[in-house]
């Protein structure tokens, strides 16, 4: 297991009592607790109305981006849809999750419309990548997000690295939130190309919605604005959403322990060791949309929303109950914790770069 500084207290997590033959599961006797408190139960009114104001919310910046036609004012409309693009991705999140509805079937449809129709990306691309993120976070080989790309999250992933990883990843640190700013294009890209996927479901309608997606976006803005002005509000647009979306996902498990190899706790301490919580009131909650409580939606996926906060409070006292470290923080500090990894495991390219500047 690799770990952060932030982190370190982990290595004195006892060893796990439900590997103790006869031994009850950690993750059941919490799970109980969890359902007695009637924490799993569904709220059909709090969805209704979330999903409703970022329908009309949308909407409205859409009617404000014809209404206001050609001007550069039509910047700060980008820059609403964007926020509001985030919220939308956060709702097809909790769609994909069988948060709202309770069956797959409807989940998928509005997780669908949501996605691909709604901000042009596949709902089944991601549901792939994140059902694998959510079975083993933070391991090397098996969860996507960790995977070496464009970052690297470990040094042994620093050592090994090729391309574009090697030549960024000693100051990945510094580049990581510009870097954000092309997020909002690589979900695009990337949805597109796993149509190509012979396992991906339904790619015929996937395609469909994308393509309508991409089509009255890209009709909308080249109808109603002259192209110089088109092209910079497709620029913001996307580019604060990709900044949006990665400031809404970087705290959750960056700088937190990576496993790797044979490597794999029970179901409890893998969730909730590789996970951090962000501190915050209401507002945090609504600008990460819940995922904020990170330790608990990693353990109880399908929980709404709404009952995040108080499943806080049983599973951190739960927690402390049995011995296992459970790591929360402030917005900012949990971004600083998540930069200072990138910084530290990309030690061995900088360490290689000036061993090979060295004159012989």
């Amino acid at each position: 297991m690799t770990f952060s500084p932030q982190a370190a207290t982990l290595t004195a997590a006892p060893a796990d009592p439900s590997s103790a033959p006869g031994a009850g599961s950690d993750f059941s006797r919490l799970s109980r607790r969890i359902t007695e408190a009637g924490l799993m139960r569904r709220r059909p009114g709090y969805y209704a109305v979330r999903l409703g104001l970022v329908v009309a919310l949308t909407a409205a910046g859409w009617g404000a981006f014809l209404a206001l036609g050609d001007t550069w004012w039509q910047l700060a409309v980008a820059a609403f849809l964007a926020l509001m693009y985030g919220q939308t991705a956060l709702v097809a999140h909790d769609l994909a999750h069988r948060q709202v509805f309770r069956r797959s079937r409807p989940s998928r449809t509005w997780g669908r419309l949501f996605g691909n129709l709604g901000i042009g990306m596949s709902y089944g691309w991601w549901m792939n990548k994140h059902t694998r993120h959510h079975a083993n976070p933070n391991h090397e080989e098996l969860d996507p997000d960790v995977a070496p790309d464009i970052l690297v999250w470990s040094t042994a992933q620093a050592r090994h690295s090729r391309g574009l990883a090697r030549l960024i990843g000693g100051h990945q640190a510094w580049l990581f939130f510009p870097l954000l700013t092309l997020e909002g294009f690589n979900l695009h890209v990337a949805s597109v190309r796993a149509l190509r996927s012979p396992s991906m479901k339904h790619r015929a309608l996937e395609a469909v919605l994308l393509l309508l997606h991409l089509a009255a976006y890209l009709s909308a803005l080249f109808l109603v604005l002259p192209p110089g002005k088109a092209v910079a509000f497709l620029a913001v647009h996307q580019c604060l959403f990709g900044v949006y979306l990665g400031c809404t996902f970087a705290p959750n498990h960056k700088g937190m322990p990576t496993f790797s190899g044979d490597e794999r706790p029970d179901f409890l301490r893998r969730q909730v060791l590789t996970s951090r919580n962000v501190r915050g009131g209401r507002l945090t909650d609504v600008l990460l949309g819940g995922l904020n409580y990170q330790i608990e939606h990693h353990l109880f996926p399908s929980m709404p929303t709404p009952h995040l906060r108080r499943a806080q409070v049983v599973v951190r006292a739960y927690c402390a109950e049995i011995g296992v470290p459970y790591h929360e923080t402030g917005l900012i500090h949990s971004y600083r914790e998540a930069l200072a990894h990138l910084h530290r495991v990309g030690e061995p390219i900088r360490r290689q770069r000036e061993t090979a500047a060295k004159p012989s």
